[in-house]
């Protein structure tokens, strides 16, 4: 049986996904820093760190900041990824000449430093932000910061917040080999619609599956549909 790998967000941990991941019969790769995972400050460098645990021909499913990963690794060892999935993926989280579809650097750098100040404080409102938009806003927001594990230290989430702020992954995309499946909320504020089209652009024969009325976290939102979407993806 083909194996399938989960790669979390930023912060919040394994939690948020356990119920998709026991719903495809996955696991989960813990990022750099988080439970038993030891640090790795480069991104690249962690890319390949995941990429030499993962079986050859694996299905990699990346949230987020884990599909900016998940997108590494499938250019950089394609002999580990069979198939991708990418869930409110973006080659840039930030802003960049040629990529308006993200945040401006300013915003991210303000909330580095709210970050570095009161993680405590700034989660909830960074987890309402990007829900913001969803049918079920409010319910998914509480939700999420249920299932959120317990904070990493202030060194991980600052690497997480570096690579968000300096990697650029528009040269590696269209070096995917593997099946790729984009799913995103339509009202994404945090990765916008329009970097979801422009990545599926880029990977050779993605596939774009949007979800109307959900922003950033569709596997928690719209849990039915998004299971059905990905087995559907999985089993073909």
């Amino acid at each position: 049986m083909t194996p399938l790998v989960f790669l979390p967000g930023w912060c919040v941990g394994r939690g948020p996904l356990n119920a998709a991941v026991n719903a495809q019969n996955g696991l989960i790769f813990d990022l750099p820093g988080y439970g038993s995972a030891p640090l790795i400050t480069d991104f690249y460098a962690a890319a390949d760190d995941i990429a030499a645990r993962l079986p050859p021909g694996s299905t990699l499913i990346g949230w987020s900041l884990g599909a900016q990963l998940a997108i590494a690794i499938a250019a950089r060892a394609p002999q580990k990824v069979g198939k991708l999935a990418l869930i409110a993926g973006t080659t840039s989280f930030v802003q960049r000449d040629g990529w308006p579809h993200a945040m401006p650097p300013e915003m991210l750098a303000d909330f580095a430093a709210g970050v570095a100040a009161d993680i405590e404080a700034m989660l909830p409102r960074f987890v309402g932000g990007f829900n913001r938009g969803d049918a079920r806003a409010k319910a998914v927001t509480s939700e999420l910061l249920e299932l959120a594990d317990a904070r990493p230290s202030g060194d991980v989430l600052a690497t997480g917040l570096n690579w968000l702020r300096d990697v650029d992954l528009r040269p590696l995309a269209p070096q995917i080999k593997a099946p790729t499946l984009l799913i995103h909320g339509a009202n994404d504020p945090l990765m916008p619609l329009a970097a979801a089209e422009s990545l599926a652009a880029l990977i050779p024969g993605a596939e774009l599956a949007v979800f109307a009325d959900c922003a950033h976290a569709p596997f928690l939102s719209q849990p039915e549909a998004f299971n059905a979407r990905l087995s559907t993806f999985i089993n073909a």
